[in-house]
């Protein structure tokens, strides 16, 4: 049965990818899936070859005959959005593909068809497969991406028997971080330890635990603040959460992924230090 882990956090900026990249040092098989569509970055660390990529329509949006048009006017008066101007030009940044244009004209000019609104990829790594999704800046529908880089990976998965799925989630509790762990096996939530962070951990638990997927939390820069972590440790108690990692700040990580590694390849013994094995055990990814 796969074990599908993802990776989440309340904000961008935690660390989240770090520990995606830190986790697949440690394991010998696996599909990883990088579904931050909005600002994937994963790629950057995980060298490989392409073995394709695809356009990914997500949505449709309204293609005007101008030929055949009348200049009626009615999509223009009708369109809430303001996509279509008044002589008759659609305004593609503000289109939300609700296809009321189409429906409404009377020479039937206007016709609803794919638009692109990303990429899927496909790259092979050292140990095994690599997907991730790249949605075009200021386009909607994150969240059909997110699912589609996810059926991609679990089909790799399924394909090359492979027990273990990585996923690095999207920031925040938005339709794209809930595509991201519905039906998952478990969820990794990464906070700090700040007021921001225990409320950020709080709001992204909640939304886990609607979805009723097993929770377990790790604190990056824990040595950040004292109280902070201790605010968080209480709160995991008084959730019953487990609180599987406190990850120091350590320079020679960022030295390490400064020079495009994976971060315990430039700091083994500090992550012997962490027992990181023993928290992979923990998730159940080794």
């Amino acid at each position: 049965m796969l074990n599908e882990i993802v990776v989440i956090s309340g904000k961008g900026g935690t660390g989240k990818t770090t520990l995606v990249a830190a986790m697949l040092a440690y394991l010998d098989s696996v599909v990883v899936a990088d579904c931050d569509v909005d600002a994937p970055d994963l790629h950057i660390l995980l060298h490989g070859e392409e073995i394709y990529k695809s356009e990914f329509s997500g949505l449709q949006r309204p293609t005007i005959d101008k030929e055949t048009c009348i200049s009626c006017g009615l999509c223009h008066e009708h369109c809430k959005f303001n996509a279509i101007t008044e002589g008759i030009d659609l305004l593609r940044s503000k289109c939300e593909g609700c296809s009321l244009c189409a429906y409404i004209c009377p020479t039937k000019s206007i016709t609803m068809q794919d638009a692109v609104v990303g990429t899927i990829y496909h790259r092979s790594i050292a140990n095994g497969d690599f997907v991730y999704g790249r949605l075009i800046p200021g386009e909607e529908t994150s969240g059909k991406l997110v699912s589609a880089v996810r059926q991609k990976a679990k089909q790799l998965a399924h394909q090359k028997e492979i027990e273990t799925m990585i996923i690095d989630g999207a920031p925040g509790i938005a339709c794209n971080v809930i595509a991201s762990i519905t039906g998952a096996s478990q969820v990794v939530i990464v906070t700090e330890p700040t007021v921001s962070g225990l409320h950020d951990l709080q709001r992204v638990y909640e939304l886990v635990q609607r979805f009723r997927v097993k929770a377990t939390v790790v604190v990056n820069k824990s040595d950040l603040s004292d109280e902070g972590l201790q605010a968080i440790r209480n709160y995991c108690h008084e959730e019953g959460l487990l609180l599987a990692l406190e990850i120091p700040f350590n320079r020679q990580i960022v030295e390490s992924i400064s020079a495009l590694k994976l971060p315990p390849e430039g700091a083994p013994e500090f992550y012997r230090t962490l027992h990181f094995e023993k928290f992979m055990q923990s998730i159940g990814a080794l």
